[in-house]
């Protein structure tokens, strides 16, 4: 939808994220989220020629950003997950058990960091770094997961969580086989995040949203 983002937040009657206009990475898992959650929000999408009169007003300079009515805006994925996971019985109440959750949050960002400047090198360039990262790399951080979901098919069992939607959409980038350079059997060895991905494409609210976006 279009975007004027300057919106005074007193004004606002329900949450606003503000995302790229793709149904991808760290916009798509909040879009998720809220919309697991039951959250009627303003899905705003701006266009790649918009972004930089948003990144000078975001609070990090980086999108997704969560507004909501008489609160300041919300930056940064994990933080925006863990918020609705908190309010919204999608994260642990347990300490322990959320710090657990967190960590794979955060170790889902540790890729992203790694794998995502790639997008921005050149052909022979590209090539070359994302093949090491199919050599050592990206191996190394599946087996860390896998070792690391300790229930199944979702990250801590039956239920589902924010982190089984950032799990999610970890796999899903690659899955499809739309990276260059990465096969999309990168994962195949780890059956218990592709049971977390598979569990999540199949739950009947993310199967609703994928239906109506």
């Amino acid at each position: 939808m279009g975007v004027s983002v300057r919106v005074k937040l007193a004004a606002m009657t329900k949450p606003r994220l503000i995302y790229f206009d793709a149904p991808v990475s760290r916009g798509e898992e909040c879009r998720l989220a809220l919309h697991v959650a039951g959250i009627d929000f303003d899905d705003v999408r701006f266009k790649p020629a918009d972004w930089p009169a948003i990144k000078a007003q975001a609070p990090y300079g980086a999108v997704p950003v969560l507004e909501l009515p008489d609160k300041p805006p919300l930056a940064h994925s994990n933080a925006i997950l863990t918020l609705i996971g908190r309010r919204h019985g999608l994260h642990p109440t347990d300490d322990f058990e959320a710090a657990q959750h967190e960590g794979m949050l955060q170790h889902v960002e540790d890729m992203r960091f790694v794998v995502g400047p790639t997008l921005r090198l050149g052909e022979a360039e590209k090539k070359a770094a994302r093949e090491a990262l199919v050599a050592t790399f990206l191996p190394a951080w599946a087996n860390a997961t896998e070792r690391n979901i300790p229930g199944g098919p979702f990250f801590a069992g039956a239920k589902l969580h924010v982190v089984d939607i950032k799990l999610h959409m970890a796999v899903r980038w690659f899955i499809g086989g739309k990276v260059d350079h990465i096969p999309a059997t990168i994962f195949d060895a780890c059956p218990k995040l592709i049971a977390v991905y598979s569990a999540v494409r199949d739950h009947a609210a993310v199967k609703a949203w994928y239906a109506k976006t």
